[in-house]
C-alpha cells in the first residue's frame, strides 16, 4: 500500500474542539491535523463579538481573496474590545437550502479563516471534518475551506455519495449541487451554489482536495469504493465506541439498563474487506495506543484516527476548567461516557461524558427551557401544503409538533448546537441570567487517554499526543 498518505488522523471534533490551533499541532509534527468544520459561521462571529483575542481570525481575513465580503463580515460582527459583561451575542443568519447572501459570506469566510490558520506556519497537511446530517452548510463550508487550501475532506454521519462530484465541480470553478433530504418529501429538493457568484477571478485558486468518507461497515465501503462517481479517495472505518455520532446498531434498536445502544459482532466492520478495496482506509474508535497504531498498520490500515487524546490536548478548544475536569476525572478512574441513544436530535446515537455541571446530568438538562435559535442540526420537512420548514427534535415541543413532528421524538433530545459552543467556552446568555451549559462528547474507550496521562501527568500536547502513538511504527512525514 501507498504511504504517501499520514499514519494519523487527529479526529474532527464538536465545535471547535478540534481547533485550528490543534490542527496546525498536529500538521507541524508530520500528521493530518483536522479542524471541526462543523458551525464555522457562528464560531467566527462569537470571536469577533469577543473582541478577537489575539487578532487570529482578522489576521486571516486579511488573506480572504475578496475583500468586500470580509469587510462586511467585520463590519457586521467586529466588536473593538469585545462585548459588554453580559451581553448576549449577537445571532447569526442561519443555512437553508436557499440561503441569503450574507449566511453564505459568513460560512465562506468561518471556514476559510479555520483552515487558513490551521495551515499557517507550515508546509504539513490539513483537514476539515463535516457531517452529512448538516447539509444545508455543507456547500458553503466547502467552498470556504477549498480557498484557503484544505487538503482534505472528511465526512460522517451519513451516507456522503455527493461529494466527489462537489469537490471536483468547485475545483473547475463550476457549481456545486447536494441533494438535500427532506422529511416527507414529494419532489427533489437541492441545493445549488455556484462559486464564480461569490469568488469572481479567485474561483483560479480553488484546487481538490482528497476526499475521506468516514463510515461503520465495510458494506458501505463496498457500495462507494464500486462507482467512480461517488468513489472517495479513502474512508475512515469508525467503530462502535469513537466519539461524537456514531451510526445505530444494524437491524431492531435494542437499548440496555442505561439506555445504551447494544452492539453486535455484525456492527463491526471485516477488515480484510476493506483491504480488498483497494482504497486506503484508517481505523477508529479504541485504536488510540502505540500498539493499536501498529497493529492497524499490520492489518493493511494506512493508520488509525484518534479523537478523545486530542480533545484532551492543551491545544483543543475546551475550556481549560472542563479539559481539566476531564483530566482530573480520568486520573481518578471515575471518568464515564454515555452512548446516549436520545441525546441527539438527529437521531444518531451521540456520546457524553458524565461531568458535573454539564447537560449530562438529568437536573441540568431539566432546569433548562427548550430553545433551538442556532439550528444547526435541524432537519427540513415538507408540510402538507408542500412548503418546507425546519424543525429540531430539541426545540420546544410545541413547535415541533407544529411543524408536523412527532412529539415523542422530542423526548430526552439536548440542544447540542448550544452546548457545544459552551464547551469552548462561548455560550449563549439569556434573558433572566441563565448562560447555556456544555455537553461533552468523548469516544467510549479511554484506554489510549489512560496510557498518555501515565506518561503526561498534567496533560499533554497535539504534539506529544502524535509521537506516543507513533512509537511503534515507521511513520511517513
Amino acid at each position: 500500500m501507498s504511504r504517501t498518505h499520514p499514519t494519523i488522523i487527529q479526529g474532527g471534533m464538536g465545535v471547535a474542539v478540534s481547533s485550528w490551533q490543534l490542527a496546525n499541532a498536529v500538521a507541524r509534527s508530520g500528521q493530518l491535523g483536522v479542524v471541526s468544520g462543523t458551525a464555522l459561521d457562528g464560531v467566527v462571529a462569537r470571536v469577533l463579538q469577543d473582541g478577537d483575542p489575539g487578532g487570529h481570525v482578522r489576521r486571516a481575513i486579511a488573506h480572504f481573496p475578496v475583500p468586500e465580503i470580509a469587510e462586511r463580515v467585520l463590519a457586521a460582527y467586529f466588536l473593538p474590545g469585545g462585548r459588554a459583561e453580559g451581553q448576549p451575542y449577537r445571532p447569526h443568519p442561519t443555512l437553508t437550502i436557499s440561503p441569503s447572501r450574507a449566511a453564505i459570506e459568513l460560512s465562506l469566510v468561518g471556514n476559510f479563516v479555520d483552515v487558513w490558520l490551521a495551515k499557517e506556519g507550515h508546509d504539513g497537511v490539513v483537514g476539515i471534518n463535516f457531517l452529512q446530517k448538516i447539509q444545508t452548510a455543507t456547500l458553503s463550508a466547502t467552498l470556504g475551506a477549498m480557498l484557503a487550501g484544505v487538503d482534505y475532506v472528511l465526512m460522517g454521519a451519513g451516507i456522503p455519495k455527493e461529494m466527489p462530484r462537489v469537490l471536483t465541480e468547485f475545483a473547475a470553478g463550476r457549481p456545486g449541487r447536494l441533494t438535500i433530504e427532506v422529511e416527507s418529501q414529494t419532489r427533489t429538493h437541492t441545493a445549488v451554489l455556484d462559486p464564480v457568484t461569490y469568488l469572481g477571478d479567485a474561483v483560479d485558486q480553488l484546487k481538490r482536495p482528497e476526499f475521506i468518507a468516514i463510515i461503520s461497515l465495510h458494506v458501505l465501503g463496498g457500495y462507494l469504493a464500486r462507482d467512480p462517481e461517488i468513489r472517495p479517495d479513502g474512508f475512515v472505518v469508525e467503530g462502535p465506541v469513537a466519539g461524537g455520532h456514531s451510526a445505530p446498531p444494524r437491524g431492531k434498536l435494542t437499548l440496555d439498563e442505561n439506555g445504551e445502544p447494544i452492539y453486535s459482532p455484525k456492527d463491526e466492520a471485516d477488515i480484510e474487506k476493506m483491504v480488498a478495496l483497494g482504497l486506503p482506509f484508517w481505523l477508529a474508535g479504541a485504536w488510540s495506543t502505540p500498539e493499536k497504531v501498529a497493529a492497524a498498520v499490520r492489518a493493511g490500515a494506512q493508520g488509525v484516527q484518534c479523537g478523545t487524546i486530542f480533545a484532551l490536548a492543551a491545544e483543543s478548544g475546551l475550556t481549560d476548567e472542563i479539559r481539566g475536569q476531564l483530566l482530573d476525572e480520568l486520573r481518578a478512574g471515575t471518568l464515564t461516557v454515555k452512548n446516549d441513544a436520545l441525546a441527539s436530535p438527529t437521531g444518531f446515537p451521540f456520546k457524553v461524558a458524565r461531568l458535573a455541571g454539564t447537560l449530562s446530568e438529568p437536573e441540568v438538562y431539566a432546569a433548562r427551557d427548550r430553545i433551538c435559535d442556532l439550528g444547526y442540526l435541524r432537519q427540513p420537512a415538507e408540510t402538507a401544503e408542500g412548503k418546507v420548514v425546519y424543525r429540531c427534535a430539541s426545540e420546544p415541543v410545541h413547535m415541533f409538533e407544529r411543524k408536523g413532528g412527532d412529539v415523542q421524538q422530542t423526548d430526552g433530545r439536548k440542544c447540542l448546537c448550544n452546548a457545544l459552543f459552551a464547551n469552548i467556552g462561548m455560550p449563549q446568555r439569556r434573558k433572566g441570567g441563565y448562560v447555556e451549559e456544555p455537553a461533552v462528547t468523548l469516544g467510549s474507550d479511554l484506554a489510549g487517554a489512560h496510557g498518555l496521562q501515565a506518561e503526561h501527568p498534567d496533560g499533554w500536547t497535539g504534539a506529544q499526543a502524535v509521537s506516543w502513538l507513533l512509537r511503534d511504527v515507521a511513520a511517513p512525514a
